[in-house]
């Protein structure tokens, strides 16, 4: 008698749905140390490290010609799950990129899927190709790509207004992006903000370079920190 209240009081005590995660650590690995730009290549001019941050900053002086990349060259991952801080400035426009590749002859320059960021919450959380297919999804959006076409879209997360409100304005940000065979995953604060499936199988990447982004435009701030790499 006293194993079945036992057993009966185990399965209540259990969860009938999936849980909202509020922390999870297991399998991630630090890339960044925190101190210095080890395992990481790019011009000096835009990158350093401040305060335990890698600083990207681009001035009235340093305006650029074309985006540049801080490259982690310390594997091109296939399957796996990024976690990292931002903070971006109001005029800031950045991305994480991953899958990606170098382009030729362009010093600190990638091609591949980006985690896009900016401080005018215009882009942040969307997929956008850099230098390929360019918007694979909006943020709010659940796309779909098939061999040799444009992205289409099949679903809505939420409106991309209301997702904004998630983002914190010139301040940290939590961001979770999630690669498993050709679906890519963008969350910012636990919120998802969009999904790609990539079919097309001609132009899709399945490893490459993960890179952290300054672009063209006004001077602009963005800072990472706690960057976290699991791969599968």
């Amino acid at each position: 008698m006293m194993a079945l209240i036992f057993y009966a009081l185990q399965l209540r005590a259990q969860h009938k749905f999936p849980q909202l995660v509020e922390e999870d650590s297991i399998g991630f690995t630090s890339i960044f140390d925190g101190e210095t730009l080890n395992d990481w290549e790019g011009d000096p001019t835009y990158w350093r490290v401040e305060d335990g941050n890698i600083i990207g900053e681009v001035t009235s002086e340093t305006l650029l010609k074309r985006n540049s990349f801080l490259i982690w060259r310390g594997g091109q991952p296939a399957d796996f799950e990024l976690k990292l801080e931002y903070k971006v400035s109001k005029s800031g426009n950045s991305g994480i990129n991953y899958r990606s590749v170098e382009v030729e002859d362009t010093p600190h320059a990638l091609k591949g899927y980006q985690c896009d960021i900016d401080g005018g919450g215009r882009w942040s959380g969307q997929n956008y190709e850099e230098r390929g297919r360019k918007f694979l999804a909006l943020r709010g959006q659940f796309s779909q790509i098939k061999n040799q076409t444009e992205p289409q879209a099949y679903g809505t997360i939420g409106d991309k207004d209301d997702l904004l409100e998630f983002i914190n304005d010139e301040d940290w940000n939590i961001c979770h992006i999630i690669v498993r065979d050709n679906t890519m995953v963008h969350i910012i604060n636990g919120q998802v903000m969009s999904v790609v499936i990539d079919n097309d199988e001609e132009n899709r990447k399945n490893k490459g370079l993960i890179g952290v982004q300054v672009h063209t435009g006004p001077p602009m701030t963005i800072a990472y920190r706690n960057i976290r790499l699991k791969e599968y």
